[in-house]
C-alpha cells in the first residue's frame, strides 16, 4: 500500500516510498515452518491418545504462528518509509496510525548500520539525527540503507538550493520595476539600516553572493 498522495503538500513530490525489507518476516515465517515440521514429526512417531493430543497441540501451534505471520504482513503493508522533496516520513499502524515527520532542513546527520548477513541480503538500519525534541530516530529493516543515506543527503542539498533561490527571488526587485532616478529620496534611515543588516545575514549564510549584496546595498542607498 503506497503512501497516500493526498497527505503530501501541494509543492512536494515523493522521491521514494518503501515498505520494510522482506527480512521483516523472518521470525514468524521461521515459526510457521518449525510448527509444521514439529507437527509432522509428532504424527510420525506418536500414536494412541498421547499422539492425538500432541497432534492437536501441533495444529494449534501452526494456527498461532500462521496468525502471527498474517499480522506481520498487515503491519508490513501499512508501514511506509517515505522521502519527499521536503521531508522524511515514517508512518505505520494497521488500525490506528502513528509516525514521524522530519523536515529535510532539520536533519543534521544520517548513519546506517549493516551486519555481514544484512549486507548480503541488502537490509539494515538507519539512524537519523535531527534538530528538535526527538533528537535521534532509528529505522530498522530498511532496504539498501547505504543508497537511501546517499539519497537523503542529495535531497537535503537540493532542498537547500531551492530555499536559497526563493530567498533571492524575494530579495530581488521585480523585473518590471523602473530603476530609481538619480538623487531620488532614499527610504527612511532606520529602514535602510535594518534592510542592510538583513542582507548582510543572507550574505553570511550564503543565500546571497557578494555581488548581489553590493547591488542591493547600492540600491537601498540610492547609489
Amino acid at each position: 500500500m503506497p503512501y497516500p498522495d493526498r497527505l503530501l503538500n501541494s509543492y512536494e513530490k515523493k522521491v521514494v516510498d518503501l515498505h520494510p525489507h522482506w527480512w521483516y518476516f523472518i521470525e514468524p515465517a521461521a515459526s510457521v515452518v518449525a510448527a509444521v515440521a514439529l507437527t509432522i514429526a509428532l504424527q510420525v512417531v506418536a500414536s494412541g491418545t498421547i499422539g492425538s493430543g500432541l497432534l492437536y497441540l501441533g495444529g494449534a501451534s501452526i494456527l498461532v504462528t500462521a496468525l502471527w505471520l498474517g499480522w506481520r504482513y498487515l503491519t508490513w503493508i501499512t508501514t511506509n518509509f517515505v522521502i519527499t522533496t521536503d521531508r522524511l516520513i515514517y508512518r505505520h499502524g494497521v488500525f490506528a496510525k502513528s509516525g514521524i515527520e522530519i523536515p529535510l532542513e532539520r536533519i543534521n546527520n544520517v548513519n546506517f548500520r549493516q551486519g555481514f548477513w544484512e549486507r548480503i541480503i541488502g537490509a539494515g538500519d538507519l539512524l537519523i539525527e535531527s534538530a528538535g525534541t526527538d533528537g535521534q530516530s532509528r529505522f530498522s529493516d530498511v532496504k539498501h540503507p547505504e543508497s537511501i543515506t546517499n539519497l537523503i543527503h542529495a535531497q537535503i542539498e537540493e532542498n537547500e538550493m531551492r530555499t536559497h533561490e526563493r530567498i533571492r527571488e524575494r530579495m530581488m526587485p521585480p523585473p518590471s520595476a523602473p530603476p530609481a532616478p538619480p538623487g531620488a529620496a532614499a527610504p527612511a534611515g532606520g529602514d535602510v539600516i535594518a534592510q542592510i543588516e538583513r542582507l548582510e545575514k543572507l550574505r553570511q549564510s550564503g543565500a546571497l553572493t557578494q555581488a548581489e549584496f553590493d547591488a542591493q546595498k547600492s540600491r537601498l542607498l540610492g547609489g
